[in-house]
């Protein structure tokens, strides 16, 4: 479980993985490490995060486990 209840942090240094973020986990809060990702890819990532849907089904029990605070 989380700490703070429905939070899923992803930390995404790629637009794929911000994708894969929000449609497999259903990640809310988006970090980005400013070591690691440029700026250029820090615009296309938040895009990206920000209008991808989670696509449930075989995710969602996943998504539920983790979700549950401890």
């Amino acid at each position: 479980g989380n700490k703070f209840p429905h939070t899923r942090a992803a930390l995404c240094v790629t637009p794929e993985m911000a994708r894969l973020a929000r449609e497999h986990n259903d990640a809310n809060v988006l970090c980005l490490g400013a070591r690691l990702t440029d700026e250029e890819t820090s615009l296309q990532i938040l895009p990206i995060f920000l209008t991808t849907l989670f696509s449930g089904g075989r995710h969602a029990r996943r998504v539920a486990k983790v979700s549950t605070p401890i």
